[in-house]
């Protein structure tokens, strides 16, 4: 049983779009090789706003890949980078990745706003436009 993780950043400001992107590329790869990943997806959406996606054994897993490496090192950045960000994770029977037509209504339905020190209106409420889909790709673990 998958456990799904979704985060949604909305970079503030195109000065910071340069070093969210390094830091992205640098969590990459450990993700691609990190001990319970299983898949994911990245979506860059309009508006410099960004969507992961991935699926792990379990939420250990997870929360060891977050809290470790170049992924923690992005994290704190991420308060000043963003005006709006948001997480929600769930476990799910099928091991295929959700659709992001599904990411986004499980964002708006059960998900959390996230620390950042310049909140957009929107941040609170999850309050956003629709994603566009069709600028995803996927994560692939290293071994597969």
């Amino acid at each position: 049983m998958p456990f799904i993780s979704i985060t949604r950043l909305r970079v503030r400001s195109i000065r910071f779009l340069p070093f969210f992107v390094l830091y992205t590329y640098r969590s990459l790869r450990p993700v691609k090789t990190s001990s319970g990943f299983q898949s994911g997806g990245l979506l860059a959406d309009r508006s410099s706003t960004f969507w992961t996606m991935t699926a792990w054994d379990n939420q250990e897993s997870m929360r060891r890949f977050m809290t470790t490496g170049s992924h923690r090192a992005a994290m704190p950045r991420l308060l000043d980078w963003c005006d709006e960000a948001s997480v929600v994770h769930w476990d799910q029977a099928e091991s295929a990745l959700p659709s992001w037509k599904e990411a986004d209504e499980r964002m708006r339905a059960s998900g959390r706003a996230s620390k950042v020190r310049n909140p957009s209106p929107q941040h609170a409420t999850l309050t956003y436009r629709t994603p566009r889909v069709s600028t995803g790709g996927a994560i692939r673990p290293a071994n597969k």
